[in-house]
């Protein structure tokens, strides 16, 4: 398996980051792809990335719930990053979100479809976070459709109609994690109608932890337990199901191959 989006150069893994590399590993977790947030936390993901080179990958973005009012300064300090020799495999993790507060409305959008012209630029794919902005996300997306985007919508979990309309983004993937596990989760009967061709597997760590790990803190082992859950929906091999879907993520991120 390949694990898309995870945190693990967070705070929440101080303690015990080797045991957590550890467990993945003994998992069956080939690599892990770790999205930036902000401009603090460039530094502890690239020296992870680093210390575990050949198995960490990082990503470099402003997170839309990370921005302030200064966020053009921000940006213009990541976009120097991604000139000339980088690590960096992906544009991310960056989009849309009004969940909690919509003031910075405009802005985000400014911001996202910034890192959307890197995207293009620099020639690498979107890790698209988006949360109670699904029509702006779509309305922006789609005057971007020319430039032949690629990437993945990170944490999808809504209606078919949803994954329908993202999923006319031909270079993109859908994000599944831990809440594909959960009880009264729609995703189960959703991805009856997505072809495992347009899946990736993601942990979204230390966040959404799935069953039976829900509510404890979530790490990249815990990508077995997705992996389960597609097998059973998809009524294919496990080994079938990662398979696929790390051919999906090896063709969405190119670099990888470069960088393998």
């Amino acid at each position: 398996m390949i694990d898309t989006h995870s945190h693990i150069y967070g705070p929440e893994f101080a303690e015990d980051i080797d045991q957590v590399i550890t467990r993945a590993q003994e998992a069956g977790v080939e690599k892990i792809l770790l999205p930036n947030i902000n401009a603090e936390s460039i530094h502890p993901m690239l020296k992870l990335c680093e210390r575990y080179a050949g198995y960490l990958y990082p990503m470099l973005g402003l997170h839309p719930t990370d921005m302030d009012k200064d966020f053009c300064s921000v940006l213009d300090d990541m976009e120097l990053q991604l000139q000339g020799n980088h690590p960096y495999i992906a544009v991310g993790e960056v989009g849309l979100d009004y969940y909690w507060d919509r003031s910075l409305y405009d802005e985000q959008q400014e911001a996202f479809e910034r890192q959307i012209e890197w995207a293009a630029r620099y020639d690498l794919p979107l890790m698209i976070h988006s949360r109670s902005a699904h029509k702006e996300l779509v309305n922006i997306m789609e005057r971007h459709r020319s430039q032949e985007l690629r990437g993945v919508f990170h944490c999808f979990g809504g209606t078919l109609e949803e994954a329908q309309e993202l999923l006319s983004f031909p270079g993109f993937a859908l994000g599944i994690g831990g809440v594909l596990t959960y009880k009264k989760s729609p995703l189960p009967e959703v991805l009856q109608s997505v072809p495992l061709s347009r899946i990736v597997i993601e942990t979204d760590s230390p966040y959404l932890a799935p069953v039976p790990h829900r509510g404890q803190r979530n790490e990249s082992s815990y990508a077995i337990d997705v992996l389960k859950k597609l097998s059973y929906i998809y009524k294919v091999s496990e080994e079938e199901v990662s398979e696929r879907t790390n051919l999906n993520v090896m063709s969405i991120f190119s670099r990888l191959n470069v960088l393998v």
